[in-house]
């Protein structure tokens, strides 16, 4: 897979009526919001949400100091509380101290684990969304890549965390880079068997497959009509990724897709007789009768080479027999 990165002028979306928003009752504020990308010098904010730290963040702050950012450790960084980085109201004290700085320009997830659904309600987004700031993170932080598409319409970035950058990729970390300093992204990769050719294009949503199936129904919950869908997951068993699936389809979240972008599924678990199909059979099975285009192998997930994507920015899917392309517009 090659992928390349060009200076670009971030297209105008779509404005949608949030009339009926849960959040509705804030001040007004523009729609599919594009937060002001980094430059050196400027401050980024590393905090833990969900599971606690098992080693010191050295590696993380070296590398965002080495782009020239100036790297700020919230509480939550060094707390433990059981299997989780302080209590549910240290992780949401720490989160709301960074959204409501406006010298801190981004936030990035140490790492995810479990704990962002229990304290997401507690935290006061209202001054994010007047001044939005980029998110970063994936796997549990998909929590609050949902909630704020849902409710700001705030464009978000899922890519490598702190706790995963001495094991990344030297591109995963590239990505992430040239992704916060503001050049656009567009991905070519070698298509998977299992694709479904096609073309279309649609906003960026998704995250890891457990959490999208667990915000299901909340007010961090996603349209996901006409969306281009990301998905990825770790450590699943196969018949729970058939019935997570088929829990978005029968809640009629599949059918209206403008794509499907599967990323990687790994340490996938088998029981004892064994379910007697692959992810990608599993999902093709599910999303057969729709007509939209579905690759494979996307290179970003629990793996390595977590390349960076934006949630809630446009992009183009095409998908062939060789290969295929994902390219943010």
């Amino acid at each position: 897979m090659s992928e390349s990165l060009t200076n670009s002028e971030h297209a105008d979306l779509p404005t949608s009526d949030l009339s009926n928003s849960p959040t509705s009752g804030l001040p007004d504020f523009p729609t599919f919001q594009l937060p002001p990308y980094l430059k050196k010098g400027d401050k980024i904010a590393i905090v833990c949400p969900a599971k606690k730290l098992p080693n010191p963040m050295t590696d993380a702050v070296t590398l965002l100091q080495s782009w020239g950012l100036e790297v700020i450790l919230g509480e939550t960084v060094t707390a433990s509380y059981h299997q989780f980085a302080g209590d549910d109201e240290l992780r949401a004290k720490d989160l709301q101290r960074f959204i409501d700085d406006n010298s801190i320009k981004a936030i990035i997830a140490a790492r995810g684990g479990y704990g962002t659904i229990r304290m997401i309600d507690k935290v006061d987004f209202s001054r994010f969304a007047q001044q939005p700031k980029w998110i970063i993170g994936f796997s549990d932080i998909t929590v609050l890549h949902t909630h704020l598409f849902a409710n700001y319409h705030a464009q978000t970035i899922h890519g490598q965390m702190p706790v995963n950058i001495p094991d990344a990729s030297v591109r995963s970390l590239d990505t992430l880079r040239k992704t916060l300093f503001g050049e656009q992204l567009a991905y070519e990769f070698t298509s998977h068997a299992a694709n479904r050719a096609g073309d279309s294009s649609g906003i960026l949503i998704g995250g890891n497959l457990s959490l999208l199936v667990a915000v299901s129904g909340s007010v961090s919950d996603i349209d996901y009509t006409g969306k281009v869908l990301f998905i990825e997951d770790v450590g699943e068993y196969l018949y729970s990724i058939d019935r997570m699936l088929r829990c978005l389809d029968r809640a009629g979240k599949l059918k209206s897709l403008a794509g499907l972008v599967v990323g990687g599924f790994t340490d996938v678990k088998d029981n004892d007789i064994p379910f007697g199909q692959t992810v990608p059979e599993i999902i093709m099975d599910i999303v057969q009768r729709y007509n939209y285009p579905v690759c494979f192998d996307f290179p970003a997930g629990h793996i390595p080479d977590n390349c960076s994507l934006i949630f809630g920015r446009n992009v183009t899917l095409s998908v062939g027999k060789q290969h295929s392309h994902l390219k943010f517009v």
